[in-house]
């Protein structure tokens, strides 16, 4: 296989500070995750770069044009109907409400906060490949180390974990480029895709733009903005030179044909 690399992020109404008891107007959090977003997409095309966004359909319905316009470069994948509240049937509605606003098929689901759900389910619902899951520990989110590191079927649906070094497990996620100094992420980065052939890296729009004045704990909004923006563009040129980038659904697409 020759090295890839599967670069993603989660679109979603910006939700977190009500986890920590602040209360935000729906505008707030789409704005703050637009601004992040908008700079995210000039980066993608400074570097040439395509990607996979996983869009909670809420947001793309308050987007369209916005979407659709990401839809004609990158992958399009479902992030569930809205970010903080999930029911069974969000699965199909979610996918069909994408793909009316982009206008062609949506392969992949990502569940919000990488919360678990059946495989059974998410293929009931139409999808080919899963990216639900972080196999690692994360205290207080989920303790996943008795789980595959890495990708794998069950049935007919492709489960993509989120990339994680050999043995350690150490996490490659956007906590990880926030909290961790980048030589540290390069050697993790390197030492996984040279073992796997792939890495599978995410992250979030919001934490491209200033989120300092939300009450969260520090390790979340350290760095956010611009600085985090001139980290992410130093460690996606140095990946450049790792592998290749393509999108999700192009993955799946070669692991089915191979």
């Amino acid at each position: 296989m020759n090295k890839v690399i599967l670069l993603s992020f989660d679109i979603e109404e910006f939700d977190l500070p009500e986890e920590y008891g602040q209360t935000l107007n729906d505008s707030v959090k789409f704005s703050i995750s637009r601004l992040g977003l908008l700079n995210i997409i000039q980066l993608l095309e400074r570097l040439n770069i395509r990607v996979t966004f996983f869009v909670t359909a809420n947001f793309a319905l308050h987007h369209q044009n916005l979407i659709k316009a990401l839809s004609q470069h990158h992958e399009i994948a479902s992030h569930g109907f809205y970010h903080s509240q999930f029911a069974l049937e969000d699965l199909s509605l979610s996918k069909q409400t994408l793909e009316k606003i982009i206008g062609s098929e949506i392969f992949g689901f990502r569940m919000a906060r990488l919360k678990p759900i059946k495989d059974i389910e998410i293929q009931r619902a139409g999808y080919r490949y899963n990216s639900s899951m972080n196999p690692t520990y994360l205290p207080g989110r989920y303790n996943n180390f008795h789980k595959p590191r890495t990708f794998y079927y069950r049935d007919r649906l492709l489960n993509l974990p989120v990339s994680v070094t050999p043995l350690i497990r150490f996490p490659l996620f956007w906590l990880s480029l926030k909290n961790f100094p980048l030589f540290l992420i390069k050697f993790a980065s390197s030492l996984t895709i040279k073992h796997d052939s792939y890495l599978n890296l995410y992250f979030h729009p919001w934490e491209f733009t200033d989120i300092s004045q939300f009450p969260l704990p520090y390790y979340i909004k350290k760095d956010s903005g611009v600085k985090m923006l001139h980290k992410l563009e130093t460690y996606l040129t140095w990946l450049k030179t790792q592998g290749t980038f393509i999108t999700i659904s192009q993955f799946q697409k070669g692991l089915d044909n191979a």
